[in-house]
C-alpha cells in the first residue's frame, strides 16, 4: 500500500495513522519525500500560485453563478427542488466550471469505472474512504448529487454559496436538535419518490488516512432505502490527498497536491446495495454490512473505529477508548525527556498532593504550572502534553494524574479508584452522581467520557453510585473487566529498572507490571 501523507509525518504505527522511520523500508520512503520536498519547493513557486489563480478565478464564477439560483424565490420556494431554467441552465454551468476548479489544481483526468445508478436505483450514494476536502471531487461523475454538511460551512467564501446552490442538508454539531430536524429531512428527500435529487454522503463522517474504513454512522442507512456504494482511489505514487486529525494541515495538503505535475483519482461505482428487511429494521447493521463490502473492494480493513471530540476510539460498554491513549503518548514522552522511573513516579507524587491541596482552582494548571510539576524543562514538552488532554493552555491536572498513575505501575488499580474516587467527589458525599461519573472515567481513559450511563446503571444501588459498587463492577463485569485487562494496562519504556519493578528479560526496555487487586 502506498504511502500516505500523514504516515509520512507522524511517528507511531496504527491502523489510521502510522509511519515508522526506525523502520528500514519507511526510511527509505522517508528519504525520498525528502528529496520530493526539494522537487516541490521548485515546482511548487511556478504551479503553486498558477493553479491557485485559476482555481479563484473559477471559484469566484461560481459564486456568481450560484448567487442566480435564488434571485427572485420566496422563502418557501427554496424549501423545494429548483426547476426550470434554474436548473438546467445553470447546473451545467456550475458542473464545468467545478470540474475546471480541480482541473486548475492538477486533476487533469478522472477515471470512472461502474455505472452510477439513477435516483429510482438508488436514492442515496455512499462514499469512502473520505480523505479530505479534495474528495468534493466525486460530485462530478455523481452528476452534482446533494449533499450533507456542517452548517457552519455556510459562513465559508464561496463554499458557503454552492452549498445553498446544492440545496445541501445542513447539520449543526453543536446542536442535538439540529441533528434530528437533519435526520428527519434526509428520511423525507430519500423516500419522495424521485422529487428530490440523488444525496451523497461519507458515511464515515470524517477524514482518515485511507488506511483502514472507521465505522459507518447509521445516517444514510435510516430510511432503509438502497444505496450505491462508492469507492475512491488514488493511485499516485505519492499520496498528498489525506487530512486527518492528526498530521498535515488542509494548506499543507493542498500545496502538495498543487505541486505535484498531477493528481490521478478513481471513481468507482459499485452495484446498488438492497438491505434486507433485517437491515431496513436495523440501520447500524445496514451500516455495518455496507463498510464491509466496500472495505472489501478497496482491499482494507473495516474497523470499529469511530471519531469522538476529533480523535478515533472505540467503543465498549458505552466507554470511548482512544486509539492513541493520551497516558501512554504522557508517559513515553516523559522518559524520552529523560526521566528516570523514580523520578516519574516522583512527578505522580507532586501532582497528587497539588490534586489535594486545595479547591478546584488547585487542579486547573497553565502550562508553566505542569512543566514545573511534571520537572520537565522542556517547555514544548509540556505543551505537547497539555494538548493531549486539552485544547487550550490550561489543563485539569486531575485528568493527568489519575490517567498516567493507572498505566504506570506505581500504584494498585484499588488504591487508585479509591484516590480517583476522593477527587472527584470533593464534597465528601460517598457517591458520584452521572456526570460525575463521566469525570472520573474521564480521568481514567485520559478522554472525555460522554456515555457512561450504562455503566452507571450496572454500578449503582438505590440511585447511589458508591467506591465500593463502582470497584465491584470494573473488577467483575466481564465488559469493564476487558476494559481494564486490555486498555489498562502497564507502559513499556525505556528506562532501567527501578526497584520493585519487574524487568522483561527478553527487552532493553523495563516493564511496570500493573496490579489490580
Amino acid at each position: 500500500m502506498k504511502q500516505t501523507r500523514l504516515q509520512m509525518l507522524n511517528l507511531d504505527v496504527h491502523p489510521i495513522q502510522g509511519f515508522n522511520p526506525e523502520n528500514k523500508s519507511d526510511s527509505v520512503f522517508f528519504n525520498a519525500l525528502k528529496l520530493f520536498n526539494q522537487k516541490g519547493i521548485i515546482l511548487g513557486c511556478i504551479l503553486f500560485p498558477l493553479r491557485i489563480t485559476l482555481a479563484v478565478l473559477c471559484f469566484l464564477i461560481l459564486w456568481l453563478i450560484a448567487r442566480l439560483r435564488f434571485v427572485g424565490l420566496s422563502k418557501d420556494e427554496r424549501t423545494r427542488p429548483v426547476s426550470g431554467w434554474r436548473s438546467w441552465l445553470l447546473d451545467p454551468i456550475v458542473f464545468l466550471l467545478s470540474r475546471g476548479v480541480f482541473f486548475s489544481l492538477g486533476f487533469l483526468w478522472l477515471k470512472v469505472k461502474g455505472r452510477r445508478a439513477d435516483l429510482k436505483e438508488a436514492p442515496m450514494l455512499v462514499v469512502a474512504p473520505h480523505s479530505g476536502f479534495l474528495d468534493m471531487l466525486v460530485l462530478c461523475p455523481a452528476q452534482m448529487a446533494t449533499v450533507v454538511s456542517r452548517s457552519e460551512n455556510l459562513r465559508l467564501p464561496v463554499i458557503g454559496a454552492l452549498l445553498e446552490f446544492n440545496q445541501a442538508v445542513l447539520v449543526s454539531r453543536k446542536d442535538p436538535e439540529s441533528r434530528k430536524k437533519t435526520v428527519t429531512q434526509v428520511t423525507e428527500r430519500l423516500t419522495s419518490n424521485g422529487y428530490w435529487p440523488q444525496m451523497l454522503m461519507f458515511p464515515e463522517g470524517t477524514t482518515t488516512n485511507g488506511s483502514v474504513l472507521i465505522k459507518f454512522k447509521p445516517g444514510a442507512f435510516l430510511a432503509g432505502v438502497p444505496v450505491q456504494p462508492v469507492v475512491l482511489h488514488y493511485p499516485n505514487e505519492l499520496d498528498t490527498i489525506r487530512w486527518t486529525y492528526k498530521g498535515t494541515t488542509w494548506l499543507e495538503s493542498l500545496w502538495h497536491t498543487t505541486t505535484q505535475p498531477y493528481t490521478n483519482m478513481t471513481v468507482e461505482f459499485l452495484p446498488v446495495y438492497n438491505p434486507s428487511e433485517e437491515e431496513k429494521k436495523d440501520p447500524n447493521l445496514y451500516a455495518n454490512n455496507v463498510q464491509k463490502l466496500m472495505a472489501k473492494a478497496l482491499g482494507i480493513p473495516a474497523t470499529d473505529y469511530v471519531m469522538e471530540g476529533g480523535i478515533p476510539v472505540s467503543k465498549l460498554g458505552g466507554l470511548s477508548l482512544p486509539l492513541e491513549s493520551p497516558a501512554r503518548e504522557t508517559l513515553s514522552l516523559l522518559y524520552r525527556n529523560g526521566l528516570e522511573a523514580h523520578e516519574v513516579e516522583a512527578a505522580l507524587d507532586r501532582m497528587l498532593d497539588q490534586c489535594q491541596s486545595g479547591g478546584e482552582g488547585s487542579v486547573m494548571v497553565n502550562v508553566d504550572n505542569l512543566a514545573s510539576i511534571l520537572g520537565l524543562t522542556d517547555r514544548q514538552a509540556a505543551i505537547t502534553v497539555c494538548g493531549l488532554y486539552s485544547k487550550d493552555d490550561i489543563v485539569d491536572l486531575r485528568q493527568i494524574y489519575v490517567s498516567v498513575a493507572a498505566l504506570s505501575g506505581f500504584i494498585s488499580f484499588k488504591s487508585l479508584l479509591h484516590t480517583a474516587f476522593t477527587l472527584i467527589d470533593r464534597e465528601g458525599k460517598g457517591s458520584l452522581s452521572k456526570e460525575e461519573l463521566s469525570d472520573l472515567m474521564g480521568a481514567l481513559l485520559g478522554v472525555p467520557q460522554r456515555n457512561t450511563a450504562e455503566l452507571y446503571a450496572h454500578a449503582s444501588r438505590e440511585g447511589q453510585l458508591t467506591e465500593e459498587h463502582l470497584l465491584h463492577v470494573l473488577m467483575t463485569h466481564q465488559t469493564y473487566q476487558k476494559v481494564l485487562n486490555e486498555y489498562m494496562q502497564p507502559e513499556e519504556v525505556d528506562s532501567p529498572s527501578a526497584n520493585g519493578k519487574a524487568v522483561n528479560n527478553n527487552s532493553d526496555k523495563s516493564v511496570h507490571y500493573k496490579k489490580f487487586e
